[in-house]
């Protein structure tokens, strides 16, 4: 079984080509599935759209999910289009949040870190002033929010879990017991981590999470799904196969999907 749930087209401002584009490109990979999971509009903003490189506008919202639904019954028997989305992780925004998604069909939600004490997490200009004291605490409010996102019970999937390492490949060296807190938190909670492949077009040069973190993921028995994060139709399904094998080199013997928010499995 192939699939690649975390994908995104043009609406949201900084990915290129239509979400037909995607599907097309993931019926010539081969997948079985594909999951359509743009970025979520800032919900909570007082502006339709107050960062046209970031996020669709909330108006657009409705017409996200309809043009999705469209797209699933055209591709029927040729592709299983899900309907998914990437949403922000706002704590003190939840609320509003999970309200909006619970007037759409959602097969999944991918609950994504991307602001971390006000800053981007590719913001790497926030590690030149930290201390070595102060990077240990900043790379903990990192995971501390993953954690919340875990138990909050909203989404299936988490993104990119080590992804403030982007540009900022040191991050991973940072000492510190939270991963492994975070990682059984995670097993515990029943949602899944994605192997997101996006992380080689960024200075770390490599899949988020790392190899070290699938490995203490297998220990916590947390789930995994696969994700190339892509934003532009040419990369759906990159490195999915190479994935397979890292996971079944670590002891997996399947990853997971969602379909009507309910895990499917897909053996290796």
């Amino acid at each position: 079984m192939l699939f690649d749930l975390h994908t995104h087209h043009d609406r949201c401002g900084h990915a290129i080509g239509k979400m037909e584009e995607y599907i097309k490109s993931g019926i010539d990979k081969g997948l079985h599935y594909i999951g359509i999971s743009d970025h979520s509009p800032l919900f909570f903003h007082e502006d339709d759209r107050p960062f046209p490189r970031y996020s669709m506008a909330k108006s657009e919202f409705v017409h996200y999910v309809e043009e999705v639904l469209k797209l699933k019954e055209a591709y029927k028997g040729k592709i299983e289009v899900l309907l998914g989305v990437e949403s922000d992780f706002y704590p003190h925004h939840l609320h509003l949040y999970t309200k909006e998604y619970e007037k759409y069909p959602f097969d999944y939600i991918i609950g994504s870190v991307h602001y971390v004490n006000g800053k981007s997490i590719f913001d790497k200009s926030r590690w030149d002033v930290l201390t070595e004291a102060q990077r240990i605490k900043e790379k903990e409010d990192y995971y501390q929010l993953i954690q919340e996102s875990a138990k909050s019970g909203v989404f299936q999937i988490l993104g990119h879990i080590d992804a403030m390492k982007g540009y900022y490949p040191a991050f991973s060296d940072i000492q510190t017991p939270i991963i492994d807190e975070t990682l059984k938190i995670i097993g515990e909670s029943g949602v899944s981590i994605e192997v997101n492949t996006s992380g080689k077009m960024k200075a770390v040069g490599g899949w988020y999470p790392s190899d070290d973190m699938l490995e203490r993921a297998f220990y916590y028995n947390v789930d995994i799904t696969f994700g190339s994060d892509s934003h532009n139709p040419e990369r759906i399904g990159d490195d999915l196969f190479e994935v397979q094998k890292k996971l079944k080199q670590i002891g997996y013997k399947e990853m997971v999907y969602y379909v009507g928010q309910k895990r499917q499995t897909a053996p290796l």
